[in-house]
C-alpha cells in the first residue's frame, strides 16, 4: 500500500514488501509493519502477518529516549540548564551526582543499565522518589565518561531533571512541547484502541503468550510511550529536518555528534545527545531502536536525504537479525534503489561587494584552492583541490573577516590581508596565509 506522497517506484515498492514479508517469516513475529518515510509522510507501507495499518498502535520502548533528549535540549537552548551540569545541581542529594547531564544523555555516565528491584519492563513502576532512593553509589558501573555503557536507569533520572526545573511531570511536558506543537495526535502514555497486542513467541512450540503492559512511572521517559506507523513518520520527518518552533535546527545538528561509540573497533554503533547513530556501509543513519516486553520497534533517517524508514512488530524477537538491522537494511534498499536526485544547478547573480575580490584560485604550500561566493548572501565556499575535500563554509563576522561554519575550520576565522593601497594580498585560515601566487608560500600549519 503506498502513501499518497513521492510515491516509491512500483520496483522499489516490490523490493520493499518483499523485504518486509522475508523478515516476519525468519523473524517469527506475529506482525511486522513497516513504512519508508519521506519529508516525514508516509509514502510506502509494508505489512506482513497479521492485520495492523498505520494508525495501530504499538509500544516506541527506547524510541521514546529520543523526545526525553528533545525536552533537555528544550530547556538547554532557553538557558535552563547547561548539558555539563553535574546531576547534583538539579538533584541534590542524590549518590551518583558526579555524572553530567551531557554524558547522561549519550550513555557515558558509567551508571549501570537498569534501576533496583524487579525487571522494570515487566512489572509495575514506582513513582519517582522510591527510584531515586535506590541510586547508591554502587550504581556506577564505571568511571564517568570512560565510554559507552547503555543505561536506561540515566534516562529516568534525565526525566527526573525535567521535573524538577519544570514543575511538571514529565507526561505533561512531553504531551505539550513536543506531541501538541508535532500533530502526534496518537502517540500518548497508555496505549488507546486500536492497538497491537505484544507477545513472546515460543522458540520451539512456535506459540505466542501475550505480555504485561505496565505502567513505568519514573522510568517512563526511558520506554514508555505508544505510537503509530503515521505519527512515528512525522517524528522522522523531525529528525530529518526539525521544525524550528520545537527545536532549533543547530541544536538537532547537535544531538548527531556522537557522545559515545558502542563498538569503537568497528566504528558501526553510538549514541549522540540521545540519540542512537548507525553507520550502514558508507552512510550514517540517526534514530533509536525500541523494546519492551511483546514489541520491537525502528526508527532511522538519513538525515542528507530526508528519506527514513519506520517499522514496528508486536514480538519481543525477530530471529536471525535485529530490529535495528532490519531497518537499517530496508533504508538501504530504499537509497540504492533510488537515491536522491542532487539539486538542479541555477544560474547565480555576479558576486558584490567585498566577496568579489576574494572570488577565484588561492594557493597555500603549492596545494591550490578555490574560493567562490556560496548560495547565501556574503557567504564564501574555499574547496581544496589538489587534495579535493567538501568545501568550508564561512560566513561574515565583520568587515575582512569571515567565521567558518562547516568542516574543520568550523569555529576559525578566514581573515583578509591588503597591501597600504587596499589591494587584496591573502587570506589567512588559522595561521596559514593563502597567495594567488604559487610559488609564495607563507608559513603555518595546514589548514584542515
Amino acid at each position: 500500500m503506498s502513501g499518497s506522497t513521492d510515491r516509491l517506484a512500483a520496483g522499489t515498492a516490490r523490493a520493499v514488501d518483499a523485504a518486509v514479508a522475508a523478515a516476519q517469516a525468519a523473524g517469527r513475529v506475529p506482525t511486522l509493519l513497516a513504512g519508508v518515510v519521506r519529508r516525514g509522510r508516509l509514502c510506502h507501507v509494508a505489512r506482513a502477518g497479521e492485520p495492523a495499518d498505520p494508525d495501530t498502535q504499538f509500544r516506541l520502548g527506547s524510541i521514546t529516549k529520543t523526545m526525553t533528549a528533545t525536552l533537555v535540549l528544550q530547556l538547554r537552548d532557553e538557558g535552563r540548564l547547561s548539558l555539563d551540569d553535574l546531576l547534583f545541581r538539579h538533584l541534590p542529594g542524590t549518590a551518583v551526582g558526579g555524572v553530567t547531564l551531557r554524558q547522561l544523555l549519550g550513555h557515558a555516565s558509567g551508571l549501570q543499565r537498569e534501576p533496583d528491584g524487579p525487571w522494570w519492563e515487566r512489572s509495575p513502576g514506582v513513582d519517582l522518589d522510591p527510584l531515586l532512593a535506590r541510586v547508591t553509589p554502587d550504581k556506577l558501573s564505571h568511571p564517568p565518561g570512560r565510554g559507552h555503557h547503555y543505561s536506561n536507569l540515566g534516562y529516568g533520572l534525565l526525566g527526573a531533571v525535567l521535573q524538577r526545573i519544570t514543575g511538571e511531570r514529565w507526561p505533561a511536558l512531553l504531551d505539550k512541547r513536543i506531541c501538541q506543537p508535532l500533530g502526534l495526535t496518537r502517540t500518548s502514555y497508555h496505549p488507546e484502541e486500536p492497538f497491537a497486542r505484544g507477545y513472546v513467541v515460543h522458540p520451539w512450540h512456535g506459540t505466542r503468550h501475550e505480555q504485561p503492559r505496565h505502567d513505568s512511572q519514573a522510568m517512563a521517559p526511558a520506554g514508555q510511550l505508544w505510537s503509530t506507523l503515521t505519527d512515528l513518520a512525522r517524528w522522522a520527518g523531525f529528525l530529518a529536518a526539525p521544525d524550528p518552533a520545537v527545536l532549533a535546527p543547530a541544536t538537532l545538528a547537535e544531538m548527531c555528534i556522537p557522545v559515545s561509540i558502542a563498538d569503537p573497533d568497528r566504528w558501526t554503533a553510538g549514541h549522540g545527545l540521545g540519540i542512537g547513530l548507525r553507520r550502514h556501509g558508507e552512510r550514517v543513519y540517526v534514530g533509536h531502536t525500541g523494546s519492551m516486553p511483546g514489541y520491537l520497534a525502528v526508527v532511522w533517517v538519513h538525515r542528507g536525504s530526508g528519506t527514513g524508514v519506520v517499522a514496528f512488530a508486536n514480538g519481543y524477537t525477530l530471529a536471525g537479525t535485529t530490529i535495528g538491522e532490519f531497518g537499517a537494511e530496508l533504508l538501504s534498499l530504499v537509497l540504492d534503489r533510488e537515491p536522491p536526485a542532487p539539486e538542479p544547478w541555477q544560474p547565480a547573480a555576479a558576486p558584490t561587494g567585498p566577496v568579489a575580490a576574494l572570488t577565484g584560485r588561492w594557493w597555500w604550500m603549492g596545494q591550490e584552492y578555490e574560493v567562490r561566493a556560496g548560495p547565501a548572501p556574503d557567504e564564501l565556499l574555499v574547496t581544496p583541490v589538489t587534495c579535493p575535500a567538501p568545501p568550508w563554509r564561512f560566513v561574515p563576522d565583520r568587515p575582512d573577516r569571515w567565521r567558518g561554519v562547516s568542516g574543520s575550520n568550523d569555529g576559525e576565522f578566514l581573515e583578509v590581508r591588503r597591501d597600504p593601497a587596499g589591494t587584496v594580498t591573502g587570506l589567512a585560515i588559522a595561521t596559514a596565509v593563502f597567495t594567488r601566487d604559487p610559488g609564495l608560500p607563507e608559513g603555518g600549519e595546514p589548514p584542515g
